[in-house]
């Protein structure tokens, strides 16, 4: 999935967002490399990609990853839980904290 990106760079909101949704570096590369869906995400030239949280301990889930490539670098941009199941093509699930926070990153 990364090919020519040969560097990954994490932002803090990123890092911010992997400790508030209980998400590891690992798991998170893994979606990168194995998502199950892939949309175009809300910023000029982002993608957000999913997969299914699949547990018999817990109802199931998503979790969520969006990216923006610069040249050879994949920048993370932000990762979140969405507790429910969304529809392929429909808009992106994304909690109104972290769009919100994005939205004030992009104007500073």
């Amino acid at each position: 999935m990364l090919g020519k990106y040969k560097k990954l760079f994490w932002t803090e909101h990123v890092k911010i967002k992997m400790r508030q949704y209980g998400l590891s570096k690992s798991k998170l590369m893994q979606l990168l490399y194995k998502p199950e869906r892939k949309e175009k995400g809300i910023a000029p030239g982002c993608t957000a990609l999913m997969q299914t949280r699949k547990s018999k301990m817990i109802p199931p889930g998503e979790i969520w990853l969006m990216y923006h490539d610069i040249k050879d670098l994949r920048k993370i941009i932000s990762a979140w839980r969405y507790p429910g199941i969304s529809k392929h093509g429909e808009s992106i699930p994304i909690p109104e904290d972290i769009l919100e926070e994005l939205k004030n990153e992009s104007n500073q």
